[in-house]
């Protein structure tokens, strides 16, 4: 199959099975959107949703937070991975958002990435859902699921993935498909042993069709 067959393939797939994909993680404002994306690194959003009720309701906002200390801080998200460190990131990161930029999240990715423990993935999945800002956020799941279903190809890196995906993707799209590889990594392309039985894209799949169909004949 061809690279843009591939695409297309998925693409209908998706566009039928997941027309409303969106973050699992659970927010009500920017600020929570933001906390809630840098707790998710190396954890799962189902944790980071039992850690955060807490969390905001201490702190609902950069400046309620920017008034607590990392100590403080920690005490409500020690059950998470990192838990220091993202502590430090957080009294860090609200105390720019007050000091620099009025309390408010900056829609601006450069401005965004400014903020302590907010890199590009992190800026990327603020701006695709909060503003639906046409960039493809590269995580653990969809740098996996990328390469292995054919969609980039010899991407060592989350940056080279994120720039063949935007290429294959219509740019409309890419908000949405940044969703779609992530659950379709979280349910189905799982990491150890991949679900390909119940896989609705497994035809259009360079791994299926290179190693289990293959194996089976």
């Amino acid at each position: 199959m061809r690279l843009k067959q591939r695409y297309d393939y998925i693409i209908d797939y998706f566009s039928k099975s997941m027309p409303t994909a969106e973050s699992e993680l659970n927010f009500r404002t920017p600020f929570e959107l933001l906390v809630a994306v840098v707790l998710s690194a190396q954890c799962t959003d189902k944790r980071v949703n039992l850690t955060t009720p807490a969390l905001f309701e201490a702190y609902p906002t950069a400046e309620a937070m920017s008034k607590a200390t990392a100590e403080e801080i920690y005490e409500y998200i020690k059950s998470i991975s990192y838990p220091n460190n993202k502590a430090k990131h957080l009294a860090t990161l609200s105390r720019q958002i007050v000091e620099k930029f009025g309390g408010e999240v900056p829609s601006d990715p450069k401005e965004l990435e400014s903020l302590q423990g907010v890199g590009r993935k992190t800026a990327n999945v603020v701006g695709a859902v909060l503003w639906g800002r046409e960039v493809m956020p590269v995580d653990t799941h969809v740098f996996r699921v990328a390469d292995r279903i054919g969609l980039s190809t010899n991407a060592k890196t989350p940056l080279a993935t994120e720039r063949q995906l935007e290429r294959g993707f219509p740019k409309e799209l890419l908000p949405i498909a940044h969703h779609w590889l992530i659950l379709h990594g979280r349910y189905v392309c799982i990491a150890r042993k991949p679900k390909c039985d119940i896989c609705g894209i497994k035809e259009a799949c360079r791994y299926y069709n290179k190693t289990v169909k293959t194996s089976q004949l």
